[in-house]
C-alpha cells in the first residue's frame, strides 16, 4: 500500500495568500519496506482548466518542487494534484492554494485611519451589497499597526494581533482571508478596530519604538474581491468609509490596555448599524514599506487555564494565580456595575508580600507597566485585551467585586512536530518547559520575554533556532524573521541586535555573536528543512555584512559588546561573563565564514573568499588564545578557567584537530572539579553538552544535565519553575526566556540519537551517545520534510534494543556501540550487547 498526503504549498497546507512562484511538497507513506519514489507528475489548475503541468519527472524529490508555469493571477484559487509513482505502486492526492495581491495592485484601496488626535483605538467600517451568488471572495487587510477585522459582526478568522510586525519602512505585511462562505446575496458590512502595536506606540520605552522612523497613528488598507457568475465586485477602503473612537481607550504593548465597556457600540460591524454620526475616515499615507503577504502563521488563542488559587489581600484586592507562566491575557467575566473599574496587574512571580511582580525594575518604560483597566457597564461584561499580551502567572485584581478570570495562552500557531521522552523525569520536565517557553515567545517572530521586551533579539533566536525547528512548525516564522534581520541593515554594515528595529539609539557595535543570526538562522532552516530559497533571500545582505565584519577585525581577531551573556557569576539582571570577549567574537566570525562557504556552495557562488577568511581567523585565534601545554583556551582578563572559551572553540572546529581531544578533556575536568556544574551563559550553553559527548565525556554531560544544585536546569525545577528563566540565579528578572534551554538540542541528537546529516534530513544518523549511563531508555521523533523519523531505545540485562521508523525519502544509519547499519524507509529493530 502507498499513500501520498500532507500536501503543502510554501510549507503550509492549503495556504491563502501565497506570493511569488510557489513550491510544492508531499509526504509518502507505505507499509512496503524500503519503498521509494520513482517519479511524479504535478498539475496546477484554476477554474478554467490546467495552468501548468510538469509532465512525468523521474526524481525522488518531494520537497520544494518549484512552480515553473505562466504567471499566476492575483487573488485566485488554484487546485493542484500530484501523481506519484513508487516502488510500491502509484498514489494521487490534491490540494489548493490562493494567491496574494501581485505588483501592488490594490485596486485603488487607500489607507484609512481613525478620528484625528484620538488615543482610543479607532473603529472604521463600511457597508456594501452583494447582488448575486458568490463563487469566491477574498479579503485583504494591510495595516500600520494591528487590525481586528469583523464581517457582519463576527471575526473573519481566528487570528489575533495581526498583521505581522516588520520594519514598516522596508516591508508591511498584509493578510488574505477566504470569506467565500461568509457572503451571500444581500447586505453586508466590514468593520476594523485598529491597534497601535509597534507602529504607533505612544509611551516612552528604552527601545525608542515611540519615535521609530515610521511612527504614526494606526491605519489600515482593505480590499475585498468577490467573484460570481455576474462578474467581479470590489470593495476598497477610502474616504467613503466611516470612523469613530472605540471602547479601547489605551493600548500599549508594554503598559497594557484600558477598555470602557460603556463605550461599546453593539452591532457596529453589521450592515444594519447606523453610522450617521460617525465621521468620514481620514485617508493617510500608511507604511512606506513594500506590501508583502504575511508568510508566517497567525497568532492565535491557545490553551485556556483555570485559576489554581485566589488569595484575598484586602477587601478590594485579590491575587489570582494560574498553573504556569504563560504569554497571553485573561478573559474577564464581570457582573453589571456601571462605572466600576477593575484593575489587573500581571506578574510572573510573587513578591515577599504575596503580590505579583509587575514592576519595571530597569526603568525601561514611562509610567505604568503590565496593567489592564476595565470600566464596567450596566450590563454583564465579557472582555479580554485585544492589542497586547502579557507575561504572567499571577494577577493582582483591584475591584469592588472580584470578577471571574481565566488565563488564555496566546502565540503564533506552531503545531508540535517533535517529541522527546526518557527514563529521567527531570529531563522530560526540562523538555516540556523548554517547548512551553519557546511558545511563550512566538509572536510573529522569536521574542525576548513576553513580559519585559517582546523584541526579536538576534542572539537569542540564533541559539534557539535548532530546538525551535526540532519541536515546532516554525519554518515560515523563522524564514520571515531572517528577512527582518537582513532588513535591519538598511543596506550597509552590520544588522541590528534586535529585528525588526525601530531606530533604537543604543549602540551595540560590534556584536558579531548576535549578528551571526543573519547567517546561522537561515543555515539552520536549510539544514533541517532543506529550504534553499531562504539562503538565496539573505545572501546579498549576509555576504556583504560578513565582509564588513572581517574587515574590522584587528590582527584577525574580532570583539563584541555581547559575550557569553548571563553566565552564572553575572548579575541576575544580565551581563557578560568575566572573560575575554574577543574569543567568543572570533569564534562566531569563524562559524559565519564556514556557514558562508557552505551557503555559497549551495547557491553556486565562489567559496574561496570565505574559506580563506575562516583559515586566517583560525590561525589568529590559535596564535592568541590556545595554550597547547595546558590544553586551555585563555584570554586577557579571564576569571579563571572559562568553559565557554573551549566549548565554542570545539563547537566551531577552531582548534587544530590534533589538539581538540586535549581541550575537551580539560573542559571535562573543569566540569567535574565544579561538582558537575556548568559555568556557561547563553552562547556556550547550547554547545557544552554536545561537545562533551562528542569527545567521549557523555557521562559527564549527563551528570550536568541531571544536576539540581546551582547553577543548573534542575535548580530551576527544584524551585518550582514552570518555564525557563533568563538567568541561572533564582533572582532572575524574567521567567520567560528560552535561550538557556538549549540542552534540548542535545536531548534529541545525543540522548535519543536523532541527527540530520544532510539538508532536510535526506540523510540521517540514529546514534544515541549516552547508552549505558544513568539513563535506561529514551525516545524521540522529528517531523522531517519527508515525514516523521522516530527512535526508541532501552537497556535491559546488558543489551540495548533500538527501534526506529524511517520515512520514505530518508536514508538513515544506525550507530550503536560496535554496531553500524544503513537502513531505508520502514520500521527497524536491532539488539546489541553492551560491554
Amino acid at each position: 500500500m502507498i499513500a501520498v498526503g500532507d500536501l503543502t504549498v510554501e510549507h503550509t497546507v492549503d495556504p491563502v495568500g501565497v506570493g511569488g512562484d510557489p513550491r510544492f511538497g508531499w509526504v509518502l507513506r507505505s507499509d512496503v519496506p524500503s519503498a521509494r519514489q520513482l517519479s511524479y507528475r504535478l498539475t496546477v489548475a484554476d477554474r478554467d482548466g490546467t495552468v501548468w503541468s510538469t509532465g512525468r519527472v523521474d526524481s525522488e524529490r518531494s520537497v520544494d518542487v518549484a512552480y515553473e508555469g505562466p504567471a499566476l493571477k492575483p487573488l485566485r484559487r488554484y487546485a493542484w494534484t500530484v501523481v506519484v509513482t513508487t516502488t510500491a505502486g502509484d498514489a494521487v492526492a490534491s490540494g489548493a492554494f490562493v494567491t496574494a495581491v501581485t505588483d501592488g495592485d490594490w485596486r485603488g484601496a487607500l489607507f484609512v485611519a481613525g478620528p484625528p488626535e484620538t488615543i482610543a483605538a479607532p473603529l472604521v467600517r463600511t457597508a456594501f451589497e452583494i447582488d448575486g451568488e458568490v463563487d469566491e471572495a477574498f479579503l485583504v487587510v494591510g495595516a500600520g499597526g494591528l487590525a481586528r477585522v469583523e464581517l457582519d459582526g463576527r471575526p473573519v478568522d481566528d487570528g489575533v494581533l495581526g498583521p505581522g510586525f516588520t520594519d514598516y519602512d522596508v516591508t508591511a505585511q498584509y493578510t488574505v482571508v477566504d470569506v467565500t462562505d461568509r457572503l451571500q446575496p444581500g447586505s453586508h458590512a466590514l468593520g476594523l478596530e485598529l491597534g497601535r502595536g509597534f507602529y504607533g506606540m505612544r509611551g516612552r520605552n528604552t527601545w525608542d519604538w515611540e519615535r521609530a522612523p515610521w511612527h504614526a497613528d494606526p491605519c489600515a488598507r482593505v480590499l475585498l474581491v468577490v467573484r460570481g457568475a455576474d462578474g467581479e465586485r470590489v470593495v476598497v477602503s477610502g474616504p467613503d468609509w466611516r470612523t469613530a473612537s472605540g471602547p479601547t481607550l489605551l493600548d500599549d504593548l508594554y503598559a497594557g490596555e484600558d477598555h470602557d465597556a460603556r463605550r461599546e457600540r453593539p452591532g457596529w460591524s453589521t450592515p444594519a448599524y447606523d453610522d450617521g454620526e460617525w465621521m468620514p475616515a481620514p485617508v493617510v499615507d500608511g507604511p512606506r514599506g513594500c506590501p508583502v503577504p504575511q508568510r508566517q502563521p497567525p497568532i492565535v488563542e491557545g490553551d485556556l487555564l483555570e485559576p489554581v488559587s485566589v488569595t484575598a489581600l484586602a477587601e478590594d484586592r485579590w491575587v489570582v494565580s494560574f498553573p504556569r507562566v504563560i504569554a497571553g491575557w485573561v478573559e474577564v467575566a464581570a457582573d453589571a456595575d456601571d462605572g466600576a473599574v477593575v484593575e489587573l496587574r500581571f506578574g510572573e512571580t510573587l513578591r515577599a508580600d504575596g503580590t505579583p511582580n509587575y514592576d519595571d525594575e530597569k526603568g525601561y518604560f514611562d509610567g505604568r507597566f503590565q496593567t489592564a483597566r476595565l470600566t464596567l457597564a450596566d450590563a454583564p461584561v465579557r472582555w479580554h485585551p485585544r492589542f497586547t499580551w502579557y507575561g504572567f502567572q499571577h494577577v493582582e485584581v483591584r475591584a469592588r467585586t472580584l470578577p471571574a478570570l481565566r488565563a488564555r495562552v496566546v502565540h503564533t500557531r506552531a503545531p508540535r512536530t517533535g517529541s522527546f521522552s526518557s527514563s529521567s523525569p527531570l529531563l522530560d520536565t526540562l523538555h516540556e518547559l523548554t517547548v512551553r517557553t519557546i511558545l511563550n515567545n512566538l509572536h510573529g517572530l522569536p521574542t525576548d520575554t513576553p513580559k519585559y521586551e517582546k523584541n526579536g533579539w538576534t542572539g537569542d533566536g540564533m541559539v534557539g533556532a535548532e530546538m525551535m525547528l526540532l519541536n515546532l512548525d516554525v519554518h515560515e516564522l523563522l524564514a520571515k524573521w531572517s528577512d527582518d534581520i537582513a532588513a535591519s541593515r538598511h543596506g550597509a554594515g552590520a544588522p541590528e541586535v534586535i529585528a525588526p528595529h525601530g531606530g533604537w539609539h543604543m549602540d551595540w557595535s560590534p556584536a558579531p555573536t548576535w549578528h551571526s543570526a543573519l547567517l546561522l538562522v537561515p543555515w539552520e532552516i536549510y539544514r533541517q528543512r532543506g529550504d534553499e530559497r531562504v539562503l538565496a533571500d539573505v545572501w546579498a545582505d549576509a555576504s556583504d555584512y560578513l565582509r564588513f565584519e572581517i574587515a574590522r577585525a584587528v590582527d584577525g581577531l574580532s570583539d563584541t559588546t555581547l559575550g557569553d551573556w548571563v553566565s552564572p557569576e553575572t548579575d541576575a539582571g544580565g551581563g557578560n561573563a568575566p572573560e575575554d570577549t574577543r574569543i567568543a567574537a572570533t569564534a562566531f566570525v569563524i562559524a559565519m565564514c564556514d556557514a558562508a562557504a557552505k551557503m555559497a556552495l549551495v547557491l553556486g557562488h565562489e567559496v574561496d573568499e570565505w574559506r580563506t577568511a575562516a583559515s586566517a581567523a583560525r590561525r589568529a585565534f590559535v596564535r592568541e588564545f590556545w595554550d597547547a601545554d595546558s590544553g586551555e583556551v585563555r584570554g586577557v582578563g579571564d576569571a579563571g578557567y572559562r568553559q565557554a572559551h573551549t566549548v565554542l572553540a570545539l563547537a566551531f572546529d577552531v582548534l587544530p584537530e590534533a589538539d581538540r581531544q586535549a581541550a575537551a578533556d580539560r573542559l571535562a575536568r573543569d566540569v567535574v572539579e565544579r561538582g558537575h556544574h556548568l559555568s556557561t551563559g547563553a552562547l556556550a550553553t547550547k554547545h557544552l553538552l554536545p561537545q562533551l559527548t562528542r569527545y567521549g565525556h557523555g557521562e559527564t554531560a549527563l551528570a550536568v544535565a541531571l544536576q539540581t544544585t546551582f547553577p543548573s536546569w534542575g535548580f530551576w525545577v527544584e524551585r518550582g519553575a514552570t518555564s525557563l528563566w533568563e538567568h541561572w540565579k533564582e533572582e532572575s528578572r524574567s521567567r520567560g526566556h528560552y535561550f538557556l534551554g538549549t540542552l534540548d538540542d542535545w536531548l534529541y541528537a545525543d540522548v535519543a540519537g536523532l541527527q540530520a546529516v544532510s539538508p532536510g534530513w535526506r540523510d540521517a544518523r540514529i546514534a544515541p551517545r549516552v547508552i549505558g549511563t544513568a539513563l535506561s531508555s529514551a525516545s524521540a521523533a522529528v517531523r522531517t520534510p519527508y515525514g516523521e523519523l522516530s527512535v526508541r531505545w532501552r537497556v535491559e540485562g546488558g543489551e540495548v534494543t533500538l527501534s526506529c521508523e524511517v520515512p520514505i525519502g530518508v536514508r538513515a544509519e544506525i550507530e550503536l556501540p560496535g554496531f553500524r547499519r544503513r537502513v531505508e524507509a520502514g520500521r527497524h529493530e536491532v539488539r546489541v550487547a553492551l560491554d
